[in-house]
């Protein structure tokens, strides 16, 4: 069964929150939000796709987000049934999940007695150190900063103001995380880079030691279990305002920049650059060393090999330009008929 909020909004006022027209009754009351097949009584759900617009009638959803569009293909309504209609279906969903979402539970400033804290480091008044977190010398954790549990803040560490660290952080020595982050479980920042080297015997692997740090700007998320290395030399960076998913893997030195998002599984090898905006999905895999352009969109499951022009949309693997790849699948299904 679906999380149920407590709130309990009419459709008026989820209307006004979200700049829609009513095409119904605005009296509903709406108790919660769910999937359009999920959905029942007193559920608000969202429309985007003709598919789903053909299918409201049959909903059990008492009201759902759609665009002008799609109104006349949802066609007549029942009675105790409204439509919101919105220019854009995800913006406004933003809207109502913020509308429904509890407020978050207050943690009082101060630091857990089960917390260690190094007599060098400097924890501002304000912040909140809770249980089992431990905060290494000359470390910094700026106001109004949030350590969950059982995180681990390296030596000459910085937190930002207002940032928050889920349980099982890690935040290794001389890295930096910029202001109103939030670093969710079991990330990692600032491991050893992966290097190393064949032994000039012959006989095993040289360890290449990395003494460069990690920069996180602000209002960077990163999901769970993700991780950042630390530059070899220099830093690795992430730009403020991207976004990273769980599972992710940023290596020594690359360079990530302003409002990226980083979709789950993805993998950027050593020393990789990166613009502002670009979009990685799933599962990419970035071969080290490569320069991926502002604005430029990797699909999932891409390998990219070389670089990727500023704008370009890259698919496949190896990965190639979306059209290169699209005119190629063409020929390979002719071939396929032929034989």
């Amino acid at each position: 069964m679906a999380h149920s909020p407590t709130t309990s909004l009419t459709v008026a006022h989820l209307a006004s929150l979200t700049g829609a027209t009513v095409a119904g009754d605005g009296t509903l009351v709406i108790s919660r939000v769910d999937t359009f097949d999920a959905a029942g009584e007193g559920c608000l759900t969202f429309v985007r796709s003709s598919s789903f617009a053909q299918r409201w009638n049959a909903c059990g959803a008492t009201a759902a987000l759609i665009t002008k569009d799609l109104v006349e293909t949802a066609g007549v309504q029942f009675a105790n049934k409204a439509l919101l209609v919105v220019g854009d279906v995800d913006l406004a969903m933003i809207e109502v999940l913020g509308a429904f979402t509890p407020a978050a539970t207050a943690r009082p400033a101060g630091v857990h007695a089960t917390a260690v804290v190094d007599a060098t480091a400097k924890v501002a008044a304000s912040a909140h150190v809770g249980p089992g977190c431990v905060i290494e010398a000359h470390a910094q954790v700026g106001e109004r900063a949030v350590l969950i549990s059982q995180v681990t803040i390296g030596s000459h560490a910085k937190i930002g103001d207002g940032t928050v660290l889920h349980s099982g952080v890690r935040v290794l020595e001389h890295c930096e995380i910029g202001r109103l982050c939030i670093l969710h479980a079991n990330v990692v920042i600032g491991a050893d880079g992966f290097g190393y080297r064949p032994r000039p015997d012959g006989k095993g692997l040289l360890k290449i030691p990395h003494i460069g740090n990690v920069v996180i700007g602000d209002d960077v998320e990163i999901g769970a279990c993700s991780c950042v290395d630390r530059g070899k030399f220099g830093a690795t960076t992430v730009g403020s305002g991207t976004k990273i998913d769980n599972l992710v893997q940023i290596g020594h030195n690359c360079v990530i920049g302003r409002c990226c998002i980083l979709c789950g599984s993805t993998g950027l090898a050593g020393s990789v650059t990166v613009g502002d905006g670009v979009i990685f999905g799933g599962g990419a895999c970035i071969a080290d060393n490569l320069n991926i352009g502002s604005g430029a969109k990797i699909a999932g499951m891409a390998g990219v090999m070389n670089d990727v022009p500023a704008g370009a949309t890259y698919v496949g693997a190896p990965a190639m330009p979306a059209g290169e790849w699209r005119r190629m699948q063409v020929q390979m299904r002719k071939l396929g008929r032929k034989s």
